[in-house]
């Protein structure tokens, strides 16, 4: 008798998770759908902004811009690591941390002075339990992380690269390939590195040429203003693009990796109660034919 208290609590118990995980489940599919929206809509921005940008490059004016400036050796890096807020979500939030520890110790490994920026509560939780020292913490963000916040982000490091302070800054994210997959990946920041497309003059114009690939023809854009006034503007809103495009990756990410979780978490807890019911009902079958067994022998020993 108590084996059947017993699984009938666990069962009622299991159904009660059940309806949880599905539920996270059934939001995080609502909120995957606006978050890849949002990727989508980013990603050919930033694909033509770095176009732009590396068509109007050429090394004359590559000396002119702090944001373009390469060191021959990176002392000091600034590492900005994106996690979420909340966990469910699988190892989401386990490889980001992990990509950013390996990062970190590459770069000590080759002589960089490392400070880590952290954003989003599990990856501050983990270094802070290991007592790795941040330079800042931002919690704010969460999986709604707009343009501005990217530039509130960039902002002071931006500052410090072109004061020299700083020689490289890496963000550390989450790629969204799909709901199934979102690897961690890195994408160096400072200094920019956009596609690199050979820009000249002619005629005392900047020309920038484009090439198309199918049919093989070059096409020359006159420039107003010049080519160095529209970097003026370019340069920042490329730095913050980037930032940007990393916050709208990464929310997309955990909303597919949380659902991921909580389907399996779901089919998981049908498997276990198929499991349980058979087994409770195995138990109640038998302590129904050993009560009937009992009353027929009591019965009998009447007679």
């Amino acid at each position: 008798m108590a084996k059947t208290r017993e699984l009938r609590r666990r069962i009622r118990s299991i159904r009660k998770t059940r309806q949880i995980t599905r539920t996270m489940e059934m939001v995080s599919t609502s909120k995957l759908k606006r978050a890849s929206d949002r990727v989508t809509a980013a990603r050919p921005y930033a694909r033509q902004l770095g176009d732009v940008i590396g068509r109007l490059l050429d090394p004359e004016l590559r000396e002119r811009y702090p944001l373009l400036r390469r060191p021959a050796a990176a002392r000091r890096a600034a590492v900005v690591m994106l996690t979420s807020n909340r966990g469910l979500a699988g190892a989401f939030n386990v490889n980001l941390i992990k990509e950013a520890r390996a990062l970190v110790e590459r770069l000590r490994g080759q002589g960089t002075e490392v400070e880590l920026h952290g954003v989003g509560r599990k990856g501050i939780a983990y270094f802070r339990f290991r007592k790795e020292p941040l330079a800042s913490t931002n919690t704010e963000i969460g999986d709604h992380g707009t343009i501005d916040d990217a530039g509130a982000l960039m902002q002071p490091l931006q500052a410090r690269f072109e004061r020299g302070e700083l020689d490289e800054v890496y963000v550390v994210y989450a790629q969204f390939r799909s709901a199934m997959s979102t690897p961690p990946g890195v994408l160096k920041v400072l200094p920019i590195e956009p596609p690199s497309a050979a820009a000249h003059t002619h005629g005392g114009q900047h020309l920038a040429p484009d090439q198309d690939e199918e049919n093989g023809w070059i096409a020359n854009y006159a420039l107003s203003p010049s080519a160095e006034q529209i970097l003026d503007r370019l340069l920042p809103l490329y730095v913050r693009n980037v930032m940007y495009r990393a916050l709208v990756e990464t929310a997309a990410a955990e909303h597919g990796a949380r659902r991921t979780a909580m389907k399996s978490a779901t089919d998981n807890a049908g498997d276990m109660l198929d499991t349980l019911s058979r087994t409770y009902n195995r138990a109640r079958q038998a302590q129904i034919t050993q009560e009937i067994a009992e009353i027929v022998g009591g019965a009998a020993a009447l007679e």
